[in-house]
């Protein structure tokens, strides 16, 4: 089961996060068409790249791997990263999505993430996915 799907820059901070996670992910492309097809839900893993007024922070590449309907149905929650710097933009695209496609925001981190980030994350995606396979359909 591939529980995580994510996209990463050139600049690397969000697949250095996953990597370090060490958890079965898939790996949407900067460039190219080749997007991933998971078959199991998945938790999303999306850095912000906003402007000073919160417009683009969804990248376009996630945008276009989340306006496929099987893929957004699997779609359980988003972790976002960012960087606080930005101020009120800080993992805004984590809250974009949430909206958007009606799923949790499951945690904030910034850039590649601290080893305290890492192990709530384990943790919570082991809770969170435990919760998620004992509901009943």
């Amino acid at each position: 089961m591939v529980g995580l799907v994510y996209f990463s820059s050139r600049s690397g901070n969000t697949a250095r996060f996953v990597g370090v996670l060490g958890l079965p992910a898939l790996r949407i492309p900067i460039l190219g068409h080749d997007m991933p097809c998971p078959v199991d839900p998945f938790v999303l893993v999306c850095p912000t790249y906003a402007d000073g007024d919160g417009r683009g922070a969804v990248p376009k590449q996630v945008i276009c791997f989340l306006n496929d309907p099987d893929r957004r149905a699997l779609l359980r929650g988003v972790i976002a990263g960012g960087n606080r710097n930005f101020g009120p933009t800080f993992a805004l695209a984590g809250d974009v999505i949430s909206q958007k496609c009606n799923v949790p925001v499951l945690y904030r981190f910034e850039l590649a993430g601290t080893d305290t980030d890492i192990a709530r994350v384990r943790a919570g995606l082991d809770t969170f996915w435990r919760q998620t396979c004992s509901i009943p359909a």
